[in-house]
């Protein structure tokens, strides 16, 4: 069956482009990714992949100029967003789809109190009474950990911390109960503690009401603990994508490999970080043939000639295909990469 097949939300070939005074930059490039009903799908990779671009696509939150959709398309239940109105978006998010941002502080409007940001996807998708609304709003606070709710209800953002600010953009997001929830890095600016109950806290409302997650993160613990299937993006485009114990137990792309390597082990105090060399290239001169290969330990030469096609690899696990685009896994699919040595 396709990951495609059922699904909540197909995003197919989609490309982004930006202008800029050097140029054209494309930010997001042939992405195409699948989300079921309940399931937990994490997009993972360093900063500037295109993670968070794609994900407010979604929404129609690229902001349009100097962004553009240059092609592909987002089907939401069947229906094309990419064709939606503003009017008929602005009724889909926050209901059936909802979004944590990634930075509270701007996220958050400074002239309203927190309780009426909460309060305010109830009163528009659900027609509820403003002391309902408030009511729920304190309840949601609640929710997130946010002590004295019904006192921090009637806070400006500027009054909290970050991490406060970080739970209360999850009470927005949580309200309606969202057929689709997208969080970008949502436990950012909070400590250990909170970041579990804030991850159990999701967990439970998937649980109670089907709603799928996209998790946009950097931090492969949260992986581990909440996913079902991962994809990995790398400068734009997608490398590698499986179920989440094969790309644990048997990463298929270098880049995957290096991210794995690079996380502290808990079973080995002598174990070194191996951090990926260089940084993810400028996408106004991104590199011929595979965009990895400058930091690869792999490569070959074909690798700096032509870009690598995607391939499903016979190592899926619980059924969920595993695919990855790289020639060295296409020349030598028993290549260890967390353990073989690189090739010279």
């Amino acid at each position: 069956m396709s990951e495609h097949e059922g699904a909540l939300l197909e995003i197919e070939e989609l490309r982004i482009e930006f202008a800029t005074d050097q140029g054209r930059v494309r930010a997001v490039e042939g992405v195409t990714y699948a989300v079921a009903r309940g399931e937990t799908l994490a997009v993972v990779g360093e900063s500037g992949c295109g993670k968070s671009v794609t994900a407010m696509s979604i929404l129609g939150l690229v902001p349009q100029p100097p962004g553009r959709i240059a092609g592909g398309r987002i089907r939401f239940e069947g229906r094309d967003l990419l064709a939606a109105s503003e009017e008929e978006l602005r009724a889909i998010r926050g209901d059936d789809i909802a979004m944590i941002f990634q930075e509270p502080m701007s996220s958050l409007n400074p002239v309203f109190r927190v309780g009426d940001q909460v309060a305010e996807a109830l009163i528009e998708h659900r027609g509820v009474s403003q002391e309902r609304a408030r009511a729920r709003a304190i309840e949601a606070l609640a929710r997130v950990g946010i002590p004295s709710p019904e006192k921090r209800v009637d806070d400006y953002p500027h009054q909290l911390s970050g991490g406060m600010c970080q739970r209360v953009m999850i009470a927005m997001a949580l309200i309606c109960d969202p057929k689709l929830l997208i969080a970008d890095e949502p436990t950012t600016a909070l400590d250990v503690t909170v970041q579990a109950q804030i991850l159990d806290l999701m967990r439970d409302l998937q649980a109670g009401t089907g709603t799928a997650i996209v998790l946009i993160t950097h931090d492969l613990g949260v992986v581990a603990e909440m996913a079902q299937r991962v994809v990995v993006m790398y400068a734009g485009q997608i490398v590698e994508r499986a179920s989440v114990e094969a790309i644990f137990e048997r990463p298929r792309h270098p880049y995957t490999a290096g991210l794995l390597r690079s996380i502290p082990r808990l079973d080995d105090a002598d174990a070194r970080l191996e951090p990926i060399e260089g940084s993810v290239p400028d996408a106004l001169s991104l590199p011929s043939g595979c965009r990895f290969h400058p930091r690869c330990r792999f490569v070959r030469e074909r690798c700096r000639r032509d870009a690598p096609p995607e391939h499903e690899r016979s190592d899926g696990a619980g059924g969920v295909p595993h695919r990855s685009a790289c020639f060295a896994i296409d020349e030598d699919p028993d290549l260890d990469l967390l353990a073989g040595d690189a090739h010279e």
